[in-house]
């Protein structure tokens, strides 16, 4: 193709170079993103501007994004931009790629505890989606961060500023069993590393080759790890009937339960996603 062609002719070459690597429900899901991104079309924009011309530097723009998406670059890192709980965030490869089913996390926490005055805890923020779309959402509340990557910490303050919200970042590692914080907290939530080694093989290689590792895999032989640390975390930093809310895999909850399952913890709830998979699971400090 050359330089100044329509959209539809532009929108069909994209279809084309991309129907062998991608579905097509997810091209058509690039489509609208990329022409968002460059031109800041809606839907309907794009639907109504198919004979309008694109002159040659955006095609050229056009062109270096397809070649990343040739290398399954995901199209989020390409753009350096998303959108999580109808918020704007900036991402890099430093942060994992907020997912749908943490939206359905953070609206389980939204819905039970709207109009409180509490104070939150998100372990292992990375892009900072859930604390600050619960800043974001229950106004009253003060909410901490924390992290073991600098450079997720640094991109969570960035979106923190870009979203108009206060967060209280912290550099630590959960799995240090000496974390020095005089802060008790009414929720502590966490999305942290749950796929199993073993699972890589059923990964796309858009995860496999660019999101950090660090955030998404943990051992064979001890997969639950980061909730057995979290949940004691929460022994000594809930304050009383404080309520500790998980992501967890679904291929472990019921194991993931029965941490819980003990003289300290009571109220336990092991929630399904959408797609009625094991996904979300709370405790509540007796």
């Amino acid at each position: 193709m050359t330089a100044n062609n329509s959209i539809k002719k532009v929108i069909s070459f994209i279809k084309t170079e991309l129907k062998d690597l991608y579905p097509m429900n997810e091209i058509d899901s690039f489509v609208y993103l990329i022409f968002e991104h460059l031109f800041n079309y809606s839907r309907t924009k794009l639907l109504i501007s198919q004979d309008l011309e694109i002159q040659e530097n955006s095609y050229k723009q056009i062109l270096s994004i397809l070649d990343e998406l040739k290398s399954y670059k995901p199209i989020q890192y390409i753009l350096k931009e998303t959108t999580f709980f109808n918020l704007p965030f900036i991402v890099n490869s430093n942060v994992l790629i907020p997912r749908p089913e943490t939206e359905e996390l953070v609206d389980w926490i939204i819905q039970e505890n709207r109009n409180k005055s509490i104070s939150i805890l998100d372990i292992g923020t990375g892009s900072g989606c859930i604390a600050i779309s619960l800043a974001k959402n229950l106004p009253d509340s003060k909410v901490y961060a924390c992290d073991i990557s600098k450079e997720a910490l640094n991109q969570a303050q960035k979106n923190s500023k870009l979203n108009s919200v206060d967060i209280n970042f912290k550099h630590l590692d959960i799995l240090d069993s000496n974390i020095q914080l005089n802060e008790k907290f009414d929720i502590i939530v966490s999305n942290p590393p749950y796929i199993a080694e073993k699972e890589k093989v059923l990964m796309h290689k858009n995860v496999l080759d660019y999101e950090p590792e660090r955030a998404l895999f943990v051992p064979n032989e001890n997969p639950l790890v980061f909730y057995k640390a979290i949940i004691n975390f929460g022994l000594t930093h809930l304050n009383p009937k404080g309520n500790i809310y998980l992501e967890i895999n679904e291929a472990y909850g019921k194991e993931t339960s029965l941490l819980f399952k003990n003289d300290f913890f009571t109220n336990i709830t092991l929630k399904k996603d959408i797609n009625e998979k094991d996904r979300m699971l709370k405790g509540t400090l007796k």
